[in-house]
C-alpha cells in the first residue's frame, strides 16, 4: 500500500531535507521513525526538497509498505520516534498507481518572513530574516507582479541547480505587512533551487529604495543569476503547503497566523 504523510519541521538543525553523506537531513530521521513503526525499511519521496535551515509546515511525502497500520497509528507511531523539531501531522492511504508526492502535486506555496525593525529578535532568530533598514512593502508588491506567469527563471536559480528546465509558472506573489513583519507569499507549479530566496533578495533591495520596482523584471529578463543580487538567508523560508487534485482529499498545510 502507499501512504501519504503531512510533515512539519524546524529546519535549523538539519542539512536540508535530503539524506546526507555528512550531516543529518530531515529525510533520514523521518525514515528511521517510520521504519520502526512499520518494522521494515521505509524510504520516503517528498513533494519538494528544502535546503539547509529552511522550514516546513506543509511538506508532503509518500512511501510504500506492506505494514498494516491505521492512519492514526502512523501519525502517533512516527511522532513517538521523531525528535521534537519534526512532526507528522496527518496520514492518508492513497492509490499507488495514481499518487506521487512530487509528480502529482499541482502547486507549492512558500512564505518568506522578514522582521523589519531596529532591534533583532531572540525568539525568531532561526525563523525570520532580520532587516533593520525600513522596507516599503508596497514597492515590493508592485515589483513582484513582473514575476507572475510562466517565465524562464534562470536569473533566480542557484548556480548548482540541477533542474533540466528553468521554466516555472508563478501563480501568486504577494507582499504584505503586519506591524514589524513583512510577509512574502509565493505559489508556483514548482520551484528552482534558491528561487524564493533569490526573489526575496531582489524585492528587499527594491523595498529598501536601493533599486526601482522595474528592476525585478529586468533581472528576470536577463536570465543571468549574476544580475540578481544577494540571496536572502534560509531561516526566513517555510514550505507552507502542497496542493493536489481534490480527488485525493488531502489536507493542506498552513503557516501559523501572524496578527496585528
Amino acid at each position: 500500500m502507499r501512504i501519504a504523510l503531512g510533515i512539519e519541521y524546524d529546519g535549523s538543525a538539519y542539512n536540508g531535507w535530503q539524506r546526507q553523506k555528512s550531516g543529518i537531513g530531515v529525510q533520514e530521521v523521518v525514515e528511521a521513525a517510520l521504519s520502526r513503526v512499520a518494522d521494515e525499511p521505509i524510504e520516503v519521496t517528498c513533494a519538494g526538497r528544502t535546503d539547509t535551515g529552511v522550514h516546513a509546515s506543509g511538506q508532503v511525502v509518500h512511501f510504500d509498505t506492506d505494514a498494516a497500520r491505521s492512519e492514526r497509528g502512523w501519525v502517533l507511531g512516527a511522532n513517538s520516534n521523531l525528535p521534537a523539531d519534526v512532526s507528522v501531522s496527518w496520514a492518508r492511504e492513497v492509490e499507488a498507481d495514481k499518487f506521487h508526492a512530487r509528480y502529482t502535486a499541482l502547486s507549492r506555496s512558500y512564505r518568506y518572513l522578514i522582521l523589519n525593525r531596529f532591534a533583532r529578535s531572540a525568539l525568531f532568530r532561526n525563523r525570520a530574516w532580520w532587516v533593520h533598514r525600513p522596507l516599503d512593502e508596497q514597492r515590493m508588491q508592485a515589483a513582484g507582479q513582473a514575476l507572475l506567469g510562466e517565465h524562464d527563471f534562470s536569473a533566480f536559480r542557484a548556480a548548482g541547480c540541477q533542474a533540466q528546465s528553468a521554466s516555472r509558472n508563478v501563480t501568486q506573489l504577494t507582499v504584505s505587512r503586519v506591524e514589524d513583519w513583512v510577509l512574502i507569499d509565493i505559489t508556483a507549479n514548482a520551484f528552482l533551487q534558491h528561487m524564493v530566496r533569490n526573489i526575496t533578495g531582489v524585492l528587499t533591495e527594491i523595498g529598501s529604495g536601493d533599486r526601482e520596482p522595474s528592476w525585478a523584471g529586468e533581472v528576470l529578463d536577463s536570465r543571468d543569476r549574476a544580475s540578481g543580487g544577494v540571496a536572502a538567508p534560509p531561516q526566513g523560508l517555510t514550505l507552507v503547503s502542497v496542493v493536489y487534485p481534490p480527488a485525493f482529499g488531502l489536507p493542506q498545510g498552513s503557516y501559523p497566523a501572524i496578527k496585528g
